[in-house]
């Protein structure tokens, strides 16, 4: 078989080019960066991938109406079911501004009288110890700090805390009659009558004799009680006078006893029962 001149295709034609790849069918089937090969991928080129997809920001939210500093007060004469918290800690979120000051006074004065009856048992101890005639005041001291500290907070500071919580008329006339005897008190406590556990003026100028720190003691217990009777006297006389620029009443304070009476389930079921027995009798009666 002859070859083509020059070295070139030997099945070529003569009108045919000598080189095969010059033939336009191959030309463009020839990679280039349009067409992706292995041939034209650089595994040395960096390419920055795409971004990634981040949702819209949401719109925002309104700002929340700031809560107002001083609490609205209740003019509702049910009473609010939580009674757990009558310390200074709950009174600036629970008591109106203009009486937080007042419910404070209060609450520290409760504390007063409760570290004098602590002090008073310590002073007749003492006087005791000196004369064991007065076997009786030490006595009566042990109970008047074991019975007047839960009892104060209890009969006159709660109500008083829940007067001005509430605006309650009911709460205030508890109040002012349970408190009125704890001035009483207050009082005679001051005085210091011998033998009635109280170590007062009289008690302390009177039983310990010749016993100087005794007598100091009992005299610090005096003056004590004295503060405490006078601060007893203008607190009454100050929570009055908010009493009666709150608008409270006794028919108000009426009203609210007859609807916290109403409302106790146990004496609903006590009136049903007892207005069912009464209807019995009157059926079987001849």
């Amino acid at each position: 078989m002859a070859q083509s001149r020059d070295g070139g295709n030997p099945f070529a034609e003569p009108s045919e080019l000598d080189n095969p790849f010059q033939d336009p069918a191959v030309i463009q089937h020839r990679p280039s960066r349009q067409y992706a090969t292995l041939d034209v991928y650089n595994p040395f080129e960096t390419r920055e991938p795409p971004p990634a997809y981040e949702p819209p920001a949401p719109a925002p939210l309104p700002p929340p109406s700031a809560p107002s500093l001083q609490p609205s007060r209740k003019l509702s004469p049910t009473e609010p079911k939580n009674y757990g918290s009558y310390s200074t800690q709950d009174i600036s979120m629970e008591i109106p501004q203009e009486f937080q000051k007042t419910v404070s006074t209060m609450y520290y004065l409760w504390m007063c009288s409760t570290l004098a009856l602590l002090l008073n048992f310590l002073a007749c101890l003492a006087s005791f110890c000196v004369e064991t005639n007065n076997g009786a005041g030490f006595g009566l001291s042990i109970l008047w700090v074991l019975l007047f500290t839960p009892c104060s907070f209890v009969c006159w500071y709660r109500p008083m805390y829940k007067a001005f919580r509430s605006d309650s008329s009911f709460n205030f006339f508890v109040f002012f009659f349970i408190f009125f005897v704890q001035d009483v008190l207050f009082v005679l406590q001051a005085i210091g009558i011998p033998g009635w556990g109280f170590s007062g003026w009289i008690s302390a100028l009177v039983v310990p004799k010749g016993n100087t720190a005794v007598s100091v003691l009992m005299l610090l217990v005096a003056l004590l009680f004295t503060g405490i009777a006078v601060l007893g006297i203008v607190m009454l006389k100050r929570i009055h006078s908010l009493y009666r620029r709150t608008g409270a009443s006794f028919q108000k304070a009426q009203q609210e006893f007859a609807a916290g009476v109403f409302s106790n389930p146990a004496v609903r079921t006590a009136a049903a029962n007892a207005a069912a027995g009464a209807a019995e009798n009157a059926f079987r009666a001849p």
